[in-house]
């Protein structure tokens, strides 16, 4: 079978596992979630004899129907983008997702960009002087920044620069008040609500970048061209940028993709922290306010972008590197 046929046909069956897997979990809480709604729903004056059809017109699952029934529900609700209505918000779960989840995209993107560019820049300068005392300084920072979780990061910027100096905002993610009708001071806002997660979810993926670009820009400098490039006479800002970050940042493409896709699980701490109204946010409120419908919408959407980005890895690694066959590549 065609190798990009054979990937993307397994799109949809890990999307399925991953259905699956979010209405099996959710089922394993304790008391299971139709009793806590049962509770909250009698609590808001609901008559009993209407709980049910509340129940099902909030999940699209009869709570009276047998578990494989349930399941079918749920899983055509998922087909037709019905994640059903969220409890504690009193609106569809698709409009909270979709309101929140560009907030979180602009947070990762822009700091796995920002990570990426810093830490290949440094790490190919680290290669190509590696053993000088620039380098024993990056390495033993990089390392440092490695050690240290981007939410300590985070703490520590929302005490001093937010709550201590008031250089920044405590929480939020633009200005209340303002609306897209005031393009500029609306996006000087959102940046300025955004810097400070963006600078603690930079931060804390430098390290690792920048080390793993030194250890690539090591194997890099071996190369002839290399050699050629110094007889030449090139500077060796030129070298380090042009041939060794050029060559070494081809097998860090993939795991460029796949951080973001993982980042944005990570961003339930970090939006969390800071206040940030992305799909982190939405799904810790959720868990709090024991919205099921809402915390299986947001688990389901931040696992399935997680699946897309390992499939845009996949797909296009080939075209990037064309060393990569990606008749090879069905091989393993």
């Amino acid at each position: 079978m065609n190798y990009y046929l054979k990937r993307t046909l397994q799109i949809p069956l890990t999307i399925l596992a991953v259905a699956t897997l979010s209405f099996g979990l959710i089922r394993l809480l304790p008391g299971g979630p139709f009793t806590q709604l049962r509770l909250q729903l009698l609590q808001q004056g609901v008559p009993a004899e209407q709980v049910d059809a509340r129940i099902e017109a909030l999940q699209n699952i009869r709570p009276d129907a047998p578990l494989w029934q349930q399941y079918i529900d749920y899983m055509i609700g998922v087909v037709q983008l019905d994640l059903g209505q969220s409890i504690s918000l009193n609106e569809p779960v698709m409009a909270v997702v979709a309101r929140a989840l560009p907030w979180t995209v602009f947070l990762v993107v822009t700091s796995t960009i920002l990570m990426f560019v810093i830490g290949v820049l440094l790490g190919s300068i680290q290669a190509y002087w590696e053993g000088s005392r620039f380098d024993q300084i990056a390495s033993g920072g990089s390392i440092l920044l490695m050690s240290i979780p981007y939410y300590i990061f985070a703490v520590i910027f929302l005490f001093f620069l937010a709550f201590q100096l008031r250089w920044f905002p405590t929480g939020n993610t633009v200005e209340r008040g303002l609306d897209a009708s005031q393009p500029l001071l609306y996006f000087s806002s959102v940046l300025y609500h955004a810097a400070l997660p963006i600078l603690a979810f930079t931060i804390g993926g430098v390290g690792s970048t920048a080390l793993n670009m030194r250890g690539n820009g090591i194997q890099v400098l071996g190369e002839e061209y290399v050699e050629v490039a110094r007889l030449r006479g090139l500077s060796d800002s030129r070298i380090a940028t042009r041939y060794v970050a050029k060559n070494a940042i081809l097998p860090m493409y993939t795991g460029f993709i796949l951080i973001i896709g993982f980042r944005l699980g990570g961003t339930v701490v970090l939006e969390e922290i800071f206040s940030y109204r992305g799909i982190g946010y939405r799904m810790i409120e959720a868990l709090r306010a024991n919205d099921y419908p809402l915390m299986m919408g947001c688990f389901l959407v931040i696992t399935v972008t997680l699946v897309v980005g390992v499939y845009i890895a996949d797909m296009t690694y080939g075209l990037i590197d064309p060393r990569i066959s990606a008749g090879e590549s069905d091989e393993y």
